[in-house]
């Protein structure tokens, strides 16, 4: 698969598609059209006599500092080089794809002022299998993902390092030498173009958006499973109890599923008459609720992405009719807020997954099942650890939960006195999405046990469908 850049921007499944697949990419005419446009009009201002932000003058609190024009190839680089200060463990080889990918897509609009060159860079990167190393810690998502970029640019300039397609941690230029692929020098108002976006935390937005799509149709099939376990009724799942009475088109979706799957099922038929109880625990009864909230938060966040995919952003940018206007646009609130959103919807998944896994092992609750589905209660602790594990998992995701997106620590001398921290909203989102991601397999396997794990009769109404 090619996945062609054109100047209006990607889908998302493109950035998945690159960063996880590993799908080559290839700017197409129009892009290398608009690119070489935008440029045009940043060598003008780095020859005019005015001073232009970035182009002729320092940077962030910097900025009033004319730079001569012998000096400003080393300003550039000097600009990626005091960037590229991040630290702590390496950044997922998928995310930094991700946000490679991001960056291209932002140079190919036009907006930002850089060489084709520069641009034809990071697709070689990209297509070479070469992913920079990025450290995790560095970025307060505003003015961009400025750290994490920084090392990615230091790669296409033959500094730093990064590991190619065989996964070897080497320096840059042998790295670039193996693929073919030319350093680049950068050029005025380069340096600025390739480290001032949202790339970062936009692609960390949209693998996890992948995986709670995902994720949530496991939590379905969680749900219908831990029904038929626990002897549950499938009623409550009904079409005619959720769109006509609570219009949630996540919810509606959710118990649909949950429906479908327990259609047929022996287990639920074997017990709808002659069950004594009323009303099943909520956990179970009311997981459409919170599944289907999940996939409405992820509907909202997939809008707030689509936008931001559709966004070219850098300070300054480039405008159609020539003129090059400083902004805001960097400033990652619309991705971070969302990040946090997602980190909340997961947590409470999560919660209501193991408080089903956690019923089906207290014999008091369990409807006939045996303590903790062992084998030979007492000898055996059958799943009881396996529900700890659940529990610890999803304290932390609760502590994930509380949002990055409200903190702020001024930087650059108060220039950039109000910061996004949505790369840290981001990176915890992720970490929450991996929690959930076991929370749930724990269930599915807890949920699968007691099919072969019942002794006959074990609920006393004669031999217990979940063991046939």
């Amino acid at each position: 698969m090619t996945v062609v850049i054109e100047p209006s921007g990607l889908a998302a499944s493109d950035v998945v598609a690159v960063a996880r697949h590993h799908a080559r990419v290839q700017l197409s005419p129009a892009a290398l059209a608009a690119i070489g446009a935008s440029r045009a009009v940043v060598e003008a201002l780095a020859e005019s006599p005015t001073p232009a932000y970035g182009i002729s003058t320092g940077f962030g609190a910097l900025a009033t500092r004319h730079i001569p024009v012998p000096l400003r190839s080393d300003l550039q680089r000097s600009l990626i080089r005091s960037h590229a200060a991040g630290t702590g463990p390496e950044v997922e080889a998928e995310v930094v794809r991700a946000m490679t990918l991001l960056r291209l897509r932002t140079l190919a609009s036009g907006r930002t002022g850089v060489r084709p060159v520069v641009a034809q860079g990071y697709a070689a990167l990209l297509n070479a299998g070469i992913t920079p190393v990025v450290p995790e810690h560095g970025s307060l998502g505003c003015s961009g993902d400025l750290a994490p970029l920084a090392h990615v640019a230091m790669v296409l300039t033959g500094e730093g390092e990064g590991r190619g397609p065989d996964g070897v941690l080497r320096p840059a230029l042998e790295l670039l030498a193996l693929a073919g692929v030319e350093p680049v020098i950068l050029a005025e108002k380069e340096g600025l173009a390739l480290i001032n976006g949202t790339d970062g935390m936009l692609g960390m937005l949209l693998l996890a958006l992948e995986d709670l799509r995902s994720l949530c149709r496991a939590a379905d099939l969680a749900t219908a499973m831990s029904v038929e376990a626990l002897l549950g009724t499938d009623r409550v799942f009904a079409a005619d109890l959720h769109a006509p009475l609570r219009p949630h088109p996540g919810q509606a979706v959710a118990a649909d599923n949950v429906w479908r799957l327990l259609r047929d099922s022996p287990m639920v038929a074997s017990h709808r008459e002659g069950d004594s109880r009323v009303q099943d625990a909520y956990s179970m009864r009311c997981a459409p609720q919170v599944s289907g909230a999940v996939r409405d938060t992820v509907a909202h966040a997939a809008t707030v992405a689509d936008r931001e995919l559709a966004a070219s952003i850098d300070n300054p940018v480039v405008l159609p009719d020539g003129r090059v206007e400083s902004n805001g646009n960097f400033h990652g609130a619309p991705v971070g807020y969302v990040c946090d959103f997602l980190a909340i919807a997961a947590a409470d998944l999560a919660s209501m997954s193991e408080r089903r896994t956690d019923r089906m092992l207290d014999v008091s609750r369990s409807h006939g099942l045996p303590p903790f589905l062992a084998a030979d209660p007492g000898v055996d602790s059958g799943h009881m650890i396996a529900q700890y594990t659940q529990a610890g998992i999803v304290s932390e995701m609760k502590r994930l939960a509380a949002p990055a997106s409200v903190d702020s620590i001024p930087s650059s001398a108060m220039q950039e006195d109000h910061v996004s921290m949505g790369w840290g909203a981001a990176r915890k989102l992720r970490r929450s999405i991996a929690g959930l991601t076991r929370v749930l397999a724990v269930e599915l396997l807890t949920a699968a046990l007691p099919v072969g794990a019942v002794p006959p009769e074990a609920d006393g109404r004669g031999v217990d469908p979940r063991a046939e």
